[in-house]
């Protein structure tokens, strides 16, 4: 039986299962269920929870934020739990980070990966994420902004890695930082320009 750790082919199935499973649009779908609008049209145009939160309806926002944390957390966990394998698992992850901020139904034009890169936190190793969600929360509240608050968390999520001694996901967490700020690039602009919404503000 071949080593699962070692083998591309099932690399690449935990890849492709990742991704189809990040790129479900939680967001879209409930906002349209629930009758809230095109979700591309409305505050910023972003699928995530904090545009549903703009729709006024702060159960479909709850509802988006632990659907998309969720879709993360499984696609790593599943593959953990059914290869045994480590890298399997991380391979997934960081497909299903890829799915949620490129989803192929939507064009290739997802959300920012707030949510799934928290339950992916969570998922990975459960004291790492909470102090993401820790860090996540000081960046929120001292600066009143969403953006600043993910920029935070994924700042240091390499840091609380190490302290809780799990470096062997390093290069998963340093992706998905990277990631998070590529996607985020828009805000840092605005926050550097002073114009970036408040947590509760409408988008410019």
């Amino acid at each position: 039986m071949p080593d699962l750790q070692s083998s591309v082919a099932v690399l690449t199935l935990w890849a492709v299962l990742g991704y189809a499973l990040g790129s479900i649009p939680f967001g879209l779908v409930l906002s349209r269920v629930m009758n809230l609008g095109d979700l591309r049209q409305i505050g910023s145009g972003n699928i995530g929870a904090t545009n549903v939160l703009r729709t006024g309806n702060k159960g479909a926002a709850a509802l988006t934020l632990l659907l998309d944390a969720g879709k993360g957390a499984a696609a790593l966990l599943l593959a953990r739990g059914i290869t045994g394998a480590e890298d399997a698992a991380q391979v997934a992850a960081l497909a299903a980070m890829v799915g949620h901020c490129y989803p192929i139904w939507l064009g290739f034009r997802g959300g920012k990966g707030v949510a799934t890169f928290i339950g992916l936190m969570l998922a990975l190793h459960w004291p790492v994420g909470i102090g993401v969600c820790v860090a996540w929360l000081i960046g929120a509240a001292i600066w009143r902004m969403s953006s600043v608050g993910a920029l935070v968390a994924a700042s240091a999520s390499t840091v609380v890695m190490v302290l809780f001694d799990h470096g062997q996901a390093i290069l998963l967490g340093g992706a998905l930082t990277l990631l998070i700020y590529w996607r985020h690039r828009a805000n840092i602009r605005r926050v550097k320009n002073g114009t970036e919404p408040k947590i509760g503000q409408k988008a410019a």
